[in-house]
């Protein structure tokens, strides 16, 4: 089974966490200079692993002409399946709108340029939605580039946006939180053949392993609680959502 996003360069031991719970693959995201050069590091060392470069929105004060000639050069490389993660991310108090819509268009171009999908992270403080606003009004502006949804929030107005621009949707270890009810929601909807499971690995652990560092191999409890929302056989799940990664990143199919 794949995990479509992982930050696998965070671990303390990138290389004992790729077999665990029939893991078969996983893209590590490179959202900085330094982890992208990780990332495409480990792609390089292990045939399971491939790799995106891009500049996280909380980031872009790594942004420059420097960081952007390195990123699109480490984008060319033959392990990289996907641009980014970029987006919006207001969160934080000192939340730099400009710098990030600058950094994300930036990078859609490029994502357009070398064919590759761009993974957008999208994140607002509670209650708010200004960065899921965002991320929809810029994405009107690029109706055929192909994106990855990551970490769906499950907001209506992102969700909409994504169906109806055949975007993918990637859900994380948050849906089996029990007040993670939009994002269930979405879970429930969202067609199959758009649906990724990912683990945000060191982060956003699922439930049984809440509270606790999360690894890639654990993408699998995110997949059978999502299989059991929606009355399907894990297996099959399993099965539909390691296609719709080879799809939107490319990843070769796996020999018999």
């Amino acid at each position: 089974m794949i995990d479509t996003h992982c930050h696998l360069d965070f671990l303390d031991d990138p290389a004992s966490a790729r077999n665990e719970f029939g893991l078969t693959g996983m893209v590590c995201i490179g959202a900085s200079p330094e982890h992208a050069r990780n990332a495409v590091a480990l792609a390089e060392r292990y045939g399971d692993v491939w790799a995106t470069v891009g500049l996280h929105p909380t980031s872009t004060e790594e942004d420059g002409p420097e960081t952007r000639a390195e990123i699109e050069r480490l984008a060319l490389h033959p392990r990289v399946v996907g641009i980014g993660e970029s987006g919006l991310d207001d969160y934080w108090d000192d939340t730099k709108r400009a710098a990030q819509l600058a950094a994300f268009e930036w990078q859609l171009d490029l994502a357009r340029r070398t064919g590759r999908p761009l993974v957008i992270h999208v994140r607002d403080r509670a209650g708010e939605d200004r960065a899921q606003r965002g991320v929809i009004d810029v994405l009107s502006g690029w109706p055929d580039q192909p994106v990855i949804l990551h970490c769906f929030s499950g907001h209506p107005g992102l969700l909409a946006c994504g169906l109806e621009r055949c975007a993918f949707f990637g859900f994380a270890g948050n849906t089996t939180y029990k007040t993670a009810r939009e994002i269930q929601e979405a879970a429930r909807l969202v067609p199959l053949d758009r649906l990724l499971v990912e683990t945000d690995a060191p982060f956003l652990a699922p439930v049984p392993r809440r509270g606790k560092p999360n690894r890639p191999g654990y993408v699998r409890h995110t997949l059978d609680f999502i299989a059991a929302l929606r009355g399907l056989d894990a297996g099959e799940l399993e099965r539909v959502t390691d296609d719709n990664a080879r799809r939107v990143y490319n990843l070769p199919t796996p020999t018999p």
